[in-house]
């Protein structure tokens, strides 16, 4: 993975250089853990919506879907309706795709099964971080991508594909997929050390 200066002269991963916001997300979420259930639901969310488009677009409209899905609170995203879908079509500040709105909705209403077996949403997640590695690797998708999709599909999860989920485990720190020279790499496993991993 090739890395670029950024506007302190530090090295990062090239794909974060086009725009401030890019790099910010990059030097303070991407690839750093989380274990907080609202942050990951919003995540996977959001990593459904990009599909077939690029983070960029998304990160540039992430306040926006979060005003219009509530900050993603899995309990109002469930009680959304028709009413709420058309609504959210006239958004021009989201993705107007009816599928990944009603997807959206679909795994809001999925959350209470999945706390009720696994306690939480973080706890279910973190099951399927892969073994650690020194070099990263530019892939789309992992056996472990693969295994929690399957996973969440068979939950009735949608629009949750193996990119999806790889793309989600990256963000989310499962993965540390920093460039090897990237100044963030050695921040982000400094904090998957310190972070436990929640276990209900």
């Amino acid at each position: 993975m090739e890395t670029l200066a950024g506007r302190d002269g530090r090295p990062r991963c090239a794909w974060c250089a086009a725009t401030t916001t890019y790099e910010a997300y990059h030097d303070t979420e991407w690839g750093f853990p989380v274990s907080d259930d609202r942050r990951l639901f919003e995540k996977i969310c959001l990593e459904g919506f990009q599909a077939g488009l690029s983070w960029r677009t998304i990160l540039e409209k992430r306040e926006t879907f979060r005003e219009a899905f509530f900050g993603f609170d899995p309990e109002r995203v469930a009680r959304f309706n028709e009413n709420d879908v058309e609504r959210l079509l006239q958004n021009p500040g989201i993705i107007r795709h009816r599928g990944k709105i009603e997807a959206t909705i679909n795994n809001a209403r999925r959350m209470p099964e999945l706390l009720e077996r696994e306690g939480s949403l973080a706890s279910y997640i973190w099951r399927f971080e892969p073994p650690r590695r020194d070099v990263p690797e530019v892939v789309t998708a992992t056996p472990a991508s693969v295994a929690l999709s399957k996973d969440l599909k068979k939950r009735g999860w949608r629009f949750v594909g193996p990119t999806t989920a790889y793309a989600f485990m990256q963000a989310m720190g499962l993965v540390n997929d920093h460039a090897t020279g990237c100044a963030m790499r050695a921040d982000a496993e400094a904090a998957r050390a310190r972070f436990i991993v929640p276990t209900r």
